[in-house]
């Protein structure tokens, strides 16, 4: 049987149709995100100010004593310094709707088209699988769409279990629509079978893996950089600054700087096993196929330059001196060096994995 014969070009063209559905119903979601920050929105900054604990009853004195009062109290909130860390520590943000109304309906929606653009996703992945009875992650194309459709599938695991980060909802969505964008032009891969050095049982576990563990990472990334804005922007506020514009509008319903910062340690700390775990797997699949677990190929080296940069990170976090913005620059090197292992490696360095 030639290697034409056995693929389904039906179902290999039902999912590049689907693929751009998804891309279609994205770009739906990423406006209706746009939308939700722009209805949720404050004109004053006084109002996430009320909103903090404590601050109802001083507002309420002080409106009393004239409105000048209520404004001075409205225009600086409280920051409660957490000695124990030597940081700061402020309430979380309302969120990315804003606590308004329309704000919170237009989230709604873009939730709600994120799903179904997250199932014509799955629909898309699925059919080129089966277009060819092999999983869907043989080559750059392939690992690119089942990569943004598992970084979506996390983001929307993590509503399910109630957990509050929708604010990650609008950069989530333009770097899928951004990372598809590039798979079906510059990636973009016919349905065919493996390639022999791929067709291994590996390739489901050693892949796999790496799939999830970008996914995450990928998360983890995002946090970490909203923290280095929402850190900058408390600083700002504890030396009695008043935000500008957008800090107001945008970074103060963000969570706070320590709650961005805890969340971004332990997703990190969540996926670094699997991470060695990945690499291990790796080397075995090498032995497996080419004889040596280990022969310093520029996939190698890099998924271990990797893991040494996350590795430091975790460290980082742990250690007291380099905790804050300082182990923030190191999560975000981290996976800069993933993201390299993945398209720099790939696509401009030769070796044993140039056929993916």
């Amino acid at each position: 049987m030639t290697l034409a014969a056995a693929t389904n070009e039906n179902l290999a063209q039902i999912s590049n149709t689907l693929i751009y559905s998804a891309m279609a119903v994205y770009t739906l979601a990423f406006f209706a995100f746009i939308t939700e920050w722009s209805f949720g929105s404050r004109s004053k900054v006084g109002r996430s100010a009320a909103s903090l604990p404590g601050r109802a009853a001083a507002v309420t004195a002080a409106a009393g004593r004239g409105e000048q009062g209520a404004t001075a109290v409205l225009d600086k909130p409280e920051i409660i310094t957490r000695s124990a860390a030597g940081g700061r520590d402020v309430p979380d943000g309302p969120g990315a709707a804003g606590g308004t109304v329309k704000g919170d309906l237009y989230g709604r929606i873009a939730i709600s088209l994120t799903v179904l653009a997250f199932l014509v996703h799955v629909g898309g992945v699925l059919a080129r699988a089966l277009s060819v009875q092999r999983v869907p992650w043989g080559n750059m194309y392939e690992f690119s769409t089942t990569f943004s459709m598992v970084v979506v599938g996390a983001y929307l695991a993590l509503l399910a279990a109630k957990k509050n980060v929708r604010w990650l909802g609008l950069p989530l969505v333009g770097t899928v629509l951004a990372d598809l964008g590039i798979a079906v032009t510059w990636l973009y891969t016919e349905s065919d079978q493996l390639v022999p050095a791929l067709d291994s049982y590996w390739l489901i576990i050693h892949v796999a893996t790496a799939i999830f563990c970008g996914a995450v990472f990928y998360l983890g990334a995002v946090t970490t950089l909203l923290y280095l804005f929402r850190d900058s922007h408390e600083s700002k506020l504890a030396r009695g600054v008043k935000p500008g514009a957008f800090a107001a509008s945008v970074l103060e319903r963000l969570p706070s700087a320590a709650s961005l910062d805890k969340f971004a340690y332990r997703v990190h700390a969540f996926v670094f096993p699997l991470w060695t775990f990945t690499i291990i797997a790796g080397a075995i699949w090498a032995g497996d196929a080419w004889g040596r677990y280990w022969g310093w190929d520029p996939k190698e080296v890099w998924s271990f330059i990797t893991w040494a940069a996350y590795a430091c990170y975790l460290h980082a976090r742990a250690t007291a001196g380099w905790k804050g913005r300082k182990a923030a620059v190191l999560a975000l090197i981290a996976f800069a060096c993933w993201l390299f292992n993945y398209y720099g490696v790939n696509i401009f360095v030769d070796g044993l994995h140039s056929y993916a």
